[in-house]
């Protein structure tokens, strides 16, 4: 029989660093997860990922016990440090902050093909682009 599902918890935690600490402990603390365990297992899993953020989805059960699913950075992470930029523009439509290249765009819809909901490279890389766009990035050939 399977195990019944207590909560299902998405959290945003940099690569080979969960620590106790919030958000992590905060938000398994209250769902009676082993805190430890988790980051003990997250940080041997995405230990060669130092300095991303890595999106993870935890699946706790009634039995306190627990399973997590990685997925890959998120898009405008990708692209930040693709156009070298610090952060996104404040004003995407009239201040532009960086450029990437569709062959960039491409690379960065290979990573989060898994993740996106495209069927295509193609699909992928109109995702991305739209995600460059919306954060003052332009996408040029």
């Amino acid at each position: 029989m399977a195990k019944e599902i207590k909560a299902k918890v998405k959290l945003q935690v940099p690569g080979g660093g969960a620590t106790p600490a919030p958000p992590v402990g905060s938000t398994l603390g209250q769902h009676g997860a082993n805190i430890m365990e988790f980051c003990k297992q997250f940080n041997s899993k995405t230990g060669d990922k130092k300095g991303q953020t890595i999106p993870v989805e935890i699946t706790i059960y009634t039995d306190r016990s627990f399973d997590f699913i990685i997925k890959t950075p998120p898009v405008s992470e990708l692209i930040r440090k693709r156009a070298n930029v610090s952060k996104g523009s404040s004003r995407p439509h009239e201040q532009k902050v960086g450029k990437i290249t569709w062959k960039d765009a491409e690379e960065i819809a290979q990573i989060k093909l898994p993740d996106l909901n495209a069927f295509t490279i193609e699909q992928a890389k109109k995702i991305v682009a739209g995600s460059a766009r919306s954060m003052g990035i332009d996408v040029i050939d």
